[in-house]
């Protein structure tokens, strides 16, 4: 009989939290996240420095052996909250989660190595639309060299690295500093979390192992803690809501106190708390192996809706200062947006579900 999953923080991981709550609260605030979006350059890189270096995330996932913390998904799941609370544009789940995946599935040490010491970031060239169990586009090797166009490329644009698979089955690692290598940003809702077309024109880079299954692996993780990133988003917009109606009045009385508001506030604070035990169930999952790819499917089913609606009852009950620009609820609404297809669609992930329980439709 399986042990029961764990959904409690540890004493370290409400520690880590801390700090990276701390250093968010200084370095990541939400006008300085506003004028990023509004800039040529949405990445904040030293924010990601500090995150990658100072801190050591980069290599969270990596073992010790390699420079990482050798750390779990457990730990991972924290921080992603966290960045998540703060619509915090670093490449953390990109890098440091979904292509380090990739790179531990294939056994690559000296990139690893590179990522743990935060010289390096790294994207897998997979769109970020891609569910594990879906499609994985590639592109063509021609006498070992890789031609083609991969689309929707989540954080392209600041990579070193770009982990492609190819049709041969084989997974490369394509330096971006190669002339052959094009990378084109794409317009994209989360301005957070931009997009890039990623044209290869003969590129070259060393073979790492099988696609397959390092992509479905890192894709895995990707969607299972990016339920905790869709966590730490509702978390701060029903936090955030209720400061404000406490603090907003209306008829000289505090909007807050209205029946049908506080009904509304509560159905959400039941939603959010059912997010929190889906993605500490999953990544539980995640470090335990246990039933992990129903965990997943299940906190993605269930993550997109109640982060979107999270942000959409922020945006109203905030009233008219919700719907300016300079408020930051319209950040949180297009994360919570973009990240409802990310990783695969609610739809995709409950088909993945029936699969796994072997509950499929007649």
């Amino acid at each position: 009989m399986s042990a029961q999953p764990d959904l409690l923080y540890s004493e370290e991981e409400e520690a880590l939290r801390a700090a990276v709550r701390d250093l968010l609260t200084d370095h990541c605030d939400p006008a300085g996240v506003i004028a990023r979006t509004e800039s040529d350059t949405p990445h904040d890189l030293p924010l990601w420095k500090t995150l990658a270096g100072s801190m050591g995330l980069a290599g969270l996932l990596v073992p010790e052996s390699l420079g990482g913390q050798g750390a779990t998904h457990r730990e991972a799941a924290v921080v992603l909250e966290e960045l998540g609370r703060a619509v915090a544009p670093v490449p953390y789940l990109t890098s440091a989660v979904v292509a380090t995946e990739a790179l531990l599935a294939c056994g690559a040490d000296d990139l690893l190595t590179e990522l743990a010491s935060a010289t390096t970031v790294a994207a897998l060239a997979v769109g970020l639309h891609v569910s594990p169990e879906g499609a994985v586009p590639h592109v063509r090797l021609e006498n070992g060299a890789l031609r083609g166009e991969l689309t929707g490329i989540a954080d392209a644009a600041v990579a070193d690295v770009l982990l492609v698979p190819a049709d041969d089955g084989g997974l490369y690692a394509v330096r971006t500093a190669d002339a052959a290598v094009t990378v084109t940003p794409q317009v994209s809702l989360d301005l957070t979390r931009p997009v890039a077309r990623v044209r290869l024109d003969g590129a070259a880079g060393p073979r790492l192992g099988d696609a397959g299954p390092a992509v479905r692996r890192a894709l895995r993780s990707g969607a299972g803690l990016l339920a905790s990133e869709q966590l730490g988003l509702a978390d701060w917009l029903l936090t955030e809501t209720v400061r404000y109606l406490k603090e907003r009045k209306q008829f000289n009385r505090q909007v807050g106190g209205f029946q049908a508001l506080k009904h509304r506030l509560a159905r959400l604070w039941l939603e959010v708390a059912g997010l929190r035990a889906a993605a500490r169930n999953a990544a539980d999952a995640l470090v335990t192996g246990a039933d992990t790819d129903v965990a997943v499917a299940v906190a993605q089913a269930y993550a997109a809706h109640v982060a979107v609606r999270a942000a959409e009852e922020a945006l109203q009950l905030h009233g008219g200062i919700g719907m300016t620009w300079e408020h930051p609820v319209h950040l949180y609404l297009k994360r919570a947006k973009a990240d409802s297809i990310a990783y695969g669609t609610p739809g995709a992930h409950r088909e993945a579900l029936a699969e796994a329980v072997d509950l499929r439709a007649p």
